[in-house]
């Protein structure tokens, strides 16, 4: 049986192979998405001062009783459009993806393409 330390090595290695790329700035902020089974989770964050600058989830009172199932990609992309008119109110139009450890596909590719919509470049 695996410790728990070998489990999570690909995991961090695969964050960290990620992050080493990706930073954000004033001028572009970073999209980061975290994912759970049944919640999903996007922030705005401006590394260089250590601020989140906007966030949103499916446990936002905005879409707490539209949502069906937090955990689907309709969710995902609700959360994705909730971020972008948010990000937009706070000036905030450039972005950098970071798309943490998970691979650019289903929940977090609805999340993208639905802050793309709303207005976000990245």
């Amino acid at each position: 049986m695996l410790s728990k330390t070998e489990r999570k090595s690909p995991v961090l290695r695969r964050k960290r192979r990620v992050r080493k790329k990706v930073l954000g700035n004033p001028q572009r902020p970073r999209l980061t998405v975290f994912r759970t089974n049944k919640h999903m989770y996007a922030q705005v964050i401006d590394d260089t001062a250590g601020r989140t600058l906007v966030s949103a989830s499916t446990l936002s009172p905005e879409l707490r009783g539209i949502l069906r199932s937090t955990g689907s990609v309709e969710a995902a992309s609700k959360v994705g459009e909730l971020l972008a008119k948010k990000a937009v109110e706070a000036k905030v139009e450039k972005v950098v993806f970071d798309r943490n450890r998970y691979r650019y596909h289903g929940r977090v590719k609805a999340l993208a393409d639905a802050a793309r919509q709303g207005g976000l470049q990245f």
